[in-house]
């Protein structure tokens, strides 16, 4: 389903858009299958605590901030929080900002309600990024209760400016649950691609497992302007993606299409947490039309439940594993080109590493675990 904000202005963007893109490097070749990025790299420390004044815990989204403006600093790391002092999933309020030596500020935090957000704007998720003009945008999906039959309304994007004040919130418009994002930014106007996982899923309707599950998970392409002088605006929306498995769970309180990442050569990848696979959605950036469930890029063999997902500098796909502890990379054919590498001893129940970012220079990734509350650095 598509929306437009204004007569003619999709076929105007998608002009735009196309001729920014001719020099952006989006559609670069790929590298082989036989390079690896992750390989040799042996270096995993801890970087800094992600718990701000309030007590804000279960870090979730990452991004690495590409420009200095206001309080961001570039190079520094942004890391929202989905869950409260009081470990209630789907309360957390705040965002941080930890600079790669290990300081860590507080950099926004919302109090009471978002009177545009239907669910009134607060746990944080993995859907956050950080545009070169300023704006940070984060997702939110608030439990009540911290507990899946707390779930509520659809709830909204909000737009920090660059100190950390809330100056928009994008709502409806397809926008359902936003678990993830990354964004493709050309200066004044951005796309952002959203996962969205409450589709189906609210009110709760509970199988004889007791979860609430659905096909109905969606994957938004939103055209926003991005100039530094005004807040964000909506622009279009369109559905490029729907049908991805999703189901309530008591641990994590929701699973559905997570990580998102856009490669070279123009292609969405998708972290299909519940399918345990990569799927492709090709023509991302331009594409009118919904893809369902894309392509499979890989299934199963060292996949485990995906969550976060980057884009390495080479071009691969690089995701964490709910069930276990480890990073994985995958070539764009599939091949899980490297060892995997157990970056967080987990336990049995794994699902402590969620939202992850390759640094600017490209030489180190970075990682949160919510099992001690931390942003780690792999170099």
């Amino acid at each position: 389903m598509r929306f437009t904000r204004r007569p003619g202005a999709m076929a105007l963007i998608v002009a735009a858009t196309a001729a920014l893109l001719a020099g952006s490097g989006v559609w670069a070749t790929a590298a082989s299958a036989d390079s690896t990025f992750i390989g040799g790299r042996t270096h995993n420390n801890a970087v800094a605590s992600t718990v701000p004044g309030n007590g804000d815990v279960n870090p979730y989204g990452v991004a690495v901030v590409p420009r200095s403006t206001g309080d961001l600093i570039r190079g520094d790391v942004l890391v929202s929080n989905f869950n409260n002092a009081g470990n209630q999933q789907g309360k957390g309020t705040t965002i941080v900002q930890v600079s790669p030596a290990g300081t860590m500020t507080t950099f926004a935090q919302i109090s009471g309600t978002l009177p545009h957000c239907p669910g009134g704007g607060a746990g944080f998720t993995t859907a956050l990024v950080v545009l070169r003009s300023g704006w940070v945008i984060v997702g939110s999906l608030p439990s009540k209760d911290g507990k899946p039959d707390g779930l509520g309304k659809a709830d909204c994007l909000i737009v920090f400016d660059s100190h950390g004040n809330v100056a928009e919130t994008f709502a409806g418009d397809g926008i359902n649950g936003p678990w993830d994002m990354t964004a493709l930014d050309l200066g004044g106007i951005a796309e952002l691609f959203v996962t969205n996982v409450l589709n189906g899923i609210v009110p709760p309707k509970p199988n004889s497992t007791g979860n609430s599950t659905a096909n109905e998970g969606t994957v938004l392409r939103l055209l926003i302007t991005s100039g530094a002088d005004e807040p964000p605006r909506l622009l279009a929306a369109t559905t490029i993606g729907s049908g991805f498995p999703e189901t309530t769970d008591p641990a994590a309180l929701i699973i559905g299409p997570t990580g998102v990442g856009l490669g070279r050569n123009g292609t969405l990848y998708v972290a299909d947490t519940v399918g345990n696979r990569i799927a492709a959605i090709p023509n991302a950036v331009l594409r009118l039309s919904d893809d369902g469930t894309g392509t499979t890029v890989s299934r199963d063999n060292s996949l485990n439940g995906p969550l976060g997902l980057a884009i390495a500098p080479n071009g691969h796909i690089l995701t964490v594993n709910s069930g276990d502890g480890n990073i994985v990379e995958t070539a764009q054919d599939g091949t899980q080109v490297a060892e995997t590498i157990d970056i967080s001893p987990a336990g049995p129940a794994g699902g402590d590493l969620f939202g992850l970012a390759v640094s600017l220079d490209g030489s180190a990734v970075y990682y949160v675990n919510d099992g001690d509350n931390k942003l780690y650095v792999l170099s």
